[in-house]
């Protein structure tokens, strides 16, 4: 997918993520004006742009509908939530939009059933964050000469958040320096993000055991109140 594409721009109260006005019985992805174009959708909403807490739910398309998989509490960013294009790095802010989910990761092995492409979490596992770096916003072993080790997360050193993990594709695909890297899916820790998603780790390992890269799983962050827009990455 191409960055930064404008898909829509929601006025709407029920939904700030690209919402169509539809009635309390319409599942939520099909409300939506995207949702990736495959068979497989994660919704994330929380109830303003201030919230660090919501809902987490993961959606099969079948027969033409949208039916409801599995859902979970959810947690965002301390800072809450911010509109993807508009994200700066270091904020502790979660970035709305539409994003792909490129691979898992994880300090435990993937659970039995697990689908997508996996990569286990060794000691030499880095997320570069070193906005000068030729691999910024990209996993690296070992970590590379040009990338720094205090602009990185060692992975294995989030033994909680990181034992089962998605990476979201927010500014993965043709990264833009400075607005983000390393926003993940990730197994809940002791309180708020820094900018990702997390869940309960039963939750984590569900929806792992669920996706299927065949069905082209994205997921669409989102807000209850307020107007944003939907950037598919």
């Amino acid at each position: 997918m191409r960055p930064g594409v404008l898909v829509a721009l929601a006025s709407l109260s029920l939904l700030a993520f690209g919402a169509r006005p539809a009635d309390a019985t319409t599942p939520l992805p099909a409300q939506l004006v995207d949702t990736g174009g495959g068979t497989q959708l994660i919704t994330v909403q929380a109830v303003g742009t201030t919230s660090t807490t919501g809902t987490l739910t993961w959606w099969d398309r079948r027969g033409g509908q949208w039916v409801q998989a599995g859902t979970a509490p959810a947690r965002f960013g301390a800072r809450g939530l911010v509109e993807g294009l508009s994200r700066v790095q270091g904020t502790n802010t979660t970035p709305t939009g539409l994003y792909d989910l490129p691979f898992g990761f994880g300090i435990k092995a993937a659970p039995s059933g697990t689908r997508v492409p996996y990569r286990p979490v060794h000691d030499n596992s880095y997320w570069c964050q070193d906005i000068r770096s030729a691999s910024y916003n990209r996993w690296t072993e070992p970590l590379p000469a040009d990338c720094r080790a205090s602009q990185s997360e060692h992975l294995a050193a989030y033994g909680t958040q990181y034992a089962n993990a998605l990476v979201i594709g927010f500014n993965y695909a043709h990264p833009v320096r400075g607005r983000g890297a390393g926003i993940f899916l990730h197994v809940n820790g002791s309180g708020s993000t820094a900018g990702c998603v997390s869940v309960p780790a039963d939750a984590m390992q569900r929806i792992l055991k669920w996706a299927d890269p065949a069905a082209k799983p994205h997921i669409a962050i989102g807000t209850q109140t307020g107007t944003t827009a939907i950037v598919r990455y």
